[in-house]
């Protein structure tokens, strides 16, 4: 034993001590059968919403001392999947018939639409018809509801894909929160919420207390609960913590398809149009005008890349009156324009 060994040795062993005692204090009772958790890896799909989610799993079996949960990876193919960062992952199998007591979740992340199958869908149907719990996150809810399975239901997706999402579902009550739990379906945002859905279902199905362990093992201090929402405050998005900006730039965000006059905008919080004109130039250094057909667009090229809808809808949906108008202002915002925008996407980059 060289000297670095020796000296590294009893570290190593009080912390195995200290992490068996953690887990022989979370005191539950032994589960009948572990339950099993069915990953479904979709190409292109995002590393970090797989892994958060995967990771929960592993540390409650750890702190607890139990088998509580076992995992299993698939794909479509049975063949290996490569995330969004271009990492290949093997799987243990293919889309095969599962337990009545498994729970399905599906990886999603970038191209979401090209990777929704007929085959993956009829074996979601399928399985959702002999009882399986189904959960989505980051993008791969949109998979859900094209099979059907969120008809009626409360369900979220990532922010970035919910304009697309609501123009395609309108079936779906679609939330902004970081995830939802409605009865044998799960959604999560993406990202870091898939965490946080997993320690709610670690938490309902053996105790906050191991939750809480589970967390602090990812050293994720601030668990969100499923009212929580995705984005940050507008003051924190746009940088500026002033009161009436705010409630503009949220106004102007929830009025895209008729939008507001600056002027309107301006009484609605108080002040005159010359007033709001220069509040827009020394904080955001644009005019409001400008701000808001900044937002107009920015919703049309969600639409154009997220769903099938002409360029017309797309234009009316962002209140352009003229898809002759609409195509201009995208010209001189993106360099492009809205035809060949969704002909360079293929029109369906989630």
């Amino acid at each position: 034993m060289n000297e670095v060994t020796y000296l590294i040795c009893p570290y190593v062993k009080a912390l195995r001590t200290m992490s068996q005692k953690t887990a022989m204090d979370l005191e539950h009772p032994v589960a009948e059968k572990p339950r099993r958790f069915i990953f479904v890896l979709l190409p292109n799909f995002t590393m970090l919403s797989f892994s958060g989610a995967l990771e929960c799993l592993r540390l409650a079996n750890f702190m607890s001392g139990q088998t509580l949960y076992t995992w299993q990876l698939v794909s479509e193919t049975s063949e290996p999947v490569k995330c969004s960062a271009g990492v290949n992952f093997p799987v243990d199998s293919g889309l095969d018939e599962l337990g009545r007591d498994d729970t399905i979740l599906l990886c999603g992340g970038l191209d979401i639409k090209s990777t929704t199958s007929t085959k993956l869908l009829n074996w979601l149907r399928r399985e959702a018809r002999r009882g399986a719990v189904v959960g989505g996150i980051c993008t791969a809810p949109h998979v859900m509801a094209k099979a059907g399975l969120l008809d009626g239901r409360r369900a979220t997706i990532h922010w970035a894909n919910q304009d697309g999402f609501i123009e395609e579902f309108d079936n779906v009550e679609l939330t902004r929160s970081v995830f939802v739990m409605d009865q044998k379906r799960l959604t999560a945002a993406g990202g870091t919420a898939a965490i946080d859905l997993m320690l709610s279902l670690i938490s309902d199905q053996h105790g906050t207390e191991l939750a809480a362990a589970v967390a602090d093992q990812l050293i994720y201090s601030s668990i969100r609960a499923s009212k929580d929402v995705q984005r940050l405050s507008v003051p924190s998005r746009i940088g500026v913590r002033h009161p009436k900006l705010s409630q503009v730039v949220e106004r102007m965000e929830e009025n895209i398809e008729d939008p507001i006059s600056p002027s309107v905008l301006a009484e609605d919080v108080g002040m005159s149009t010359r007033q709001l004109e220069r509040l827009f130039r020394r904080y955001l250094n644009r005019s409001p005008k400008r701000y808001y057909m900044e937002l107009r667009l920015q919703r049309a090229r969600n639409l154009l890349m997220q769903t099938d809808m002409s360029v017309i809808n797309v234009a009316l949906a962002c209140g352009f009156a003229s898809p002759s108008h609409f195509s201009k202002c995208y010209r001189s915002q993106y360099e492009t324009t809205p035809y060949r925008e969704r002909g360079t996407v293929g029109g369906s980059r989630d």
